[in-house]
């Protein structure tokens, strides 16, 4: 018992570390964001200025076409420096670290507890910010979504901090007799790993928004005047943010519908039956029809833009909803993957 104590207090301490690097790595990724979005507004502005000079009159056809050929290799050059941003390599090579930091934690937890370390909020909130933080890394050897860094440090250091602050810790315990089942790894592990992706389209989404509104904006702007935060410069088009989100939503609900159909067979195995309408088996289903509607409203209905946009953020909150307020306080025979 000694032993395992020691390994759990070696596990909270890699949390806590985590959480700080992530934080660290928060900040770098903000710092790049903010340093090339004043860049692209100088750009833009810089550009502005020489289009008002040729307009006057006051250069020669010879001097626009140098003029046009000076811009455009500045703008290559800046290009090629934003291709390596320091401060976005730094967000990254701290969000790799936090990832080592945060995965020696969850095995030394799950060393400790002699099972899969995810049978409580605290345990869940600690392998689900995991895999989200995995997902999104591996993301980024095929997509360079180092636009997201921001986003997904943030939203990881108040999920897994906000667990510990939160007072959601609990000691390591033994399994329950439901979950004594290889449908624990299963189940819960796809869960997770559906919610990851989830949380990839969901700030997809967000930023589409923004984009979106943007673009509107800028339809109508006179040259020059500010049509939202600089740093939607450096984000990829509404358009094809709505189609990066899509493709991660499409994946996270291959994975969630897996997690409906082990979620049935396993209650089978331990509760005699398949389906009960207990509360998380009813959430775990209303995300599930919140998704496909999403996926077939977009798919054969023509729901582009903004209303695509809403029905991932609604299809995340419930999941977030079903994973705090669900687990927190309502009563069931899921009251184990609550606080025990």
């Amino acid at each position: 018992m000694t032993d395992q104590l020691s390994l759990d207090d070696v596990s909270v301490l890699l949390v806590w570390t985590a959480v700080v690097i992530y934080a660290l790595a928060f900040i770098a990724y903000a710092i790049d964001l903010a340093r090339r979005s004043a860049q692209a507004v100088d750009a833009q502005d810089s550009a502005v200025r020489e289009r008002q000079l040729v307009a006057a009159g006051g250069e020669t056809i010879a001097e626009v076409r140098a003029s046009e050929s000076a811009a455009a290799a500045s703008l290559a050059a800046r290009g090629r420096d934003r291709s390596r941003p320091l401060w976005a390599r730094i967000g990254t090579s701290l969000i790799w670290l936090g990832f080592l930091f945060h995965l020696g934690a969850t095995v030394t937890r799950g060393i400790a507890a002699e099972r899969v370390p995810w049978s409580n909020m605290y345990e869940f909130a600690m392998t689900g910010t995991l895999l989200i933080i995995a997902v999104y890394l591996g993301v980024l050897f095929r997509y360079d979504l180092r636009f997201l860094g921001a986003f997904i440090s943030g939203l990881v250091v108040l999920l897994l901090g906000g667990t510990l602050v939160g007072q959601l810790y609990v000691e390591v315990t033994p399994l329950s007799d439901p979950l004594k089942s290889i449908w624990l790894v299963i189940h819960v592990f796809v869960a997770s790993l559906a919610t990851a992706l989830f949380a990839l389209a969901f700030a997809l989404s967000v930023l589409q928004l923004l984009q979106a509104r943007r673009e509107r904006k800028a339809e109508t702007a006179e040259a020059g005047a500010k049509t939202g935060p600089g740093f939607l410069r450096l984000v990829p088009s509404a358009d094809n943010l709505e189609s990066l989100a899509y493709r991660f939503a499409i994946i996270g609900f291959i994975f969630w519908t897996f997690t409906l159909i082990a979620g049935a067979i396993w209650a089978n195995d331990a509760w005699g039956r398949y389906w009960g309408f207990d509360t998380k088996e009813v959430w775990t289903f209303v995300i599930w029809v919140l998704y496909a509607g999403y996926i077939h409203a977009r798919a054969t209905r023509g729901w582009r833009g903004t209303r695509s946009a809403w029905l991932s953020i609604i299809g995340f909150a419930a999941v977030m909803f079903n994973f705090t307020i669900v687990n927190m306080f309502f009563k069931g025979l899921h009251v184990y993957s609550g606080l025990n």
